[in-house]
């Protein structure tokens, strides 16, 4: 493997960062409904967040490329096949554009459809397609930022990760307060905060790349447009995203039978849900640090490195699970009630709260393997393993809810996390079996 042995504190030089980096969305969320909550109206901060939810939800389908790119990255650079490196970052990039470009020139059949799916009132509508209409032309920066993510990560440069993510967020951070509060611009001035800060990050993250574009073969269109490697991402690519849907399918349904079992216990299930984005933004940090070692190994042909890359990484994830397992057990309570003033929901949420303390536990195996065949890019086994955990949830649900009600519906949230992560465990000695 290309930067040395493979130690804990190397895992935790990549992961770490990693964890950083995430602490800074949720902040910056808060800033976004904060400073048009202080527009002392209701609309604008409907607008502005349903307007972020449509957004984000289009630019998720293009997370493939950061995991795609991570994984094929780590490989080219286990490999020491420098120019592929290279080239893998080009081609990232170049998504990142032609996919953005498409969606400004697709922006209003887009924006008619998602309101067609989840309308608003006319007030709340118009506030939305106009924050829309301005943070669309950032786009192709949002999209090539995963693919730079992802080549980071692949190259265990996540400080770079970090930086960029804390500028960006923080550019955006303190633009919010000056165009909302001090230029009083309202709802438009959250998305201008927002484009400027994306393509800064843009911007940033390319600069931090910059020992790349000093050589020739990030430019080689033969390399960059090889039938073949091209091929080969448009593969994997494809995988992760029909498992992408599938687990999105899983959440969204989720919550929709949610409701069926009144507001109240609606109100609970998001709040809870909030646990698992938590155990979600923690366990990044080591499924990405098992994407780049497993994909250093696997290009390097070296299975006992593999075989500890996915060991330490996974025992690491294990600890963090356990951990939170226990914070959620010991502050959980605390936490409800302050998420949640109505006292039916704060009961309801303690109800389903064990649910919560296991889930971490239960779903270390799915997180952690999901980083590993990532860095391997197995990602026909990723696809296969989601297609069939789906199926086992879809017919534990039902029945589940007919018997359990609302506890029903978590128990096969549970299962679905627990059936990925054995399905994936089946297959991982194919996966060492390639580098051998």
């Amino acid at each position: 493997m290309t930067a040395g042995t493979l130690t804990n504190r190397r895992v935790l030089q990549i992961a770490g960062p990693i964890v950083l980096s995430n602490v800074t969305v949720p902040i910056l969320g808060a800033v976004d409904t904060g400073v048009v909550g202080q527009m002392g109206e209701a609309a604008p901060i409907g607008a502005v967040g349903i307007g972020a939810i449509i957004l984000t939800s289009i630019y998720w389908i293009f997370g493939f490329l950061r995991m795609g790119t991570a994984g094929l990255a780590a490989q080219a650079q286990g490999a020491d096949d420098t120019a592929e490196v290279a080239a893998l970052l080009t081609r990232s990039l170049l998504v990142g554009a032609i996919a953005g470009v498409a969606l400004i020139i697709a922006q209003i059949p887009i924006f008619w459809a998602a309101f067609a799916v989840s309308p608003a009132s006319p007030e709340v509508e118009g506030m939305a397609r106009a924050y829309m209409a301005i943070r669309i032309w950032s786009a192709p920066a949002t999209i090539a930022i995963y693919g730079i993510t992802g080549w980071l990560i692949a190259l265990e440069r996540s400080k770079s990760v970090l930086v960029v993510q804390v500028a960006m967020n923080g550019m955006n951070i303190v633009l919010d307060v000056i165009f909302v509060l001090g230029l009083d611009m309202g709802v438009a001035g959250v998305a201008w905060a927002t484009f400027i800060a994306e393509w800064t990050g843009l911007a940033l993250g390319l600069w931090l790349c910059r020992d790349v574009f000093a050589k020739a073969a990030w430019k080689d269109k033969a390399r960059v447009f090889d039938p073949a490697r091209l091929r080969r991402m448009a593969g994997v690519s494809s995988d992760i995203l029909i498992r992408s849907v599938l687990l999105q399918a899983i959440f969204v349904s989720f919550l929709f039978w949610g409701a069926d079992f009144g507001d109240v216990q609606l109100a609970a299930n998001q709040v809870l849900l909030q646990f698992l984005y938590i155990t979600s933004f923690a366990m990044d940090g080591f499924a990405f640090a098992a994407e780049a070692l497993v994909g250093q190994a696997l290009g390097a042909k070296r299975r006992a490195s593999l075989r500890r890359a996915s060991a330490l990484t996974s025992l690491w994830g294990l600890g963090t699970c356990v951990a939170l397992a226990v914070c959620f057990a010991v502050v959980g309570p605390l936490v409800i009630d302050l998420m949640a003033k109505d006292p039916e929901v704060q009961e309801a949420a303690r109800a389903y709260l064990p649910y919560m303390i296991a889930a971490p536990v239960l779903g270390c195996a799915a997180w952690m393997l999901d980083g590993i065949f990532i860095g391997a890019t197995r990602t026909a086994d990723m696809r296969n393993m989601m297609i069939l955990s789906a199926v086992i949830y879809l017919a534990c649900v039902i029945p589940l809810m007919a018997s359990f009600g609302n506890h029903g519906l978590w128990i096969a949230l549970i299962i679905s996390f627990v059936a990925r992560g054995i399905t994936l465990g089946m297959r991982y000695p194919a996966l060492e079996r390639e580098a051998a």
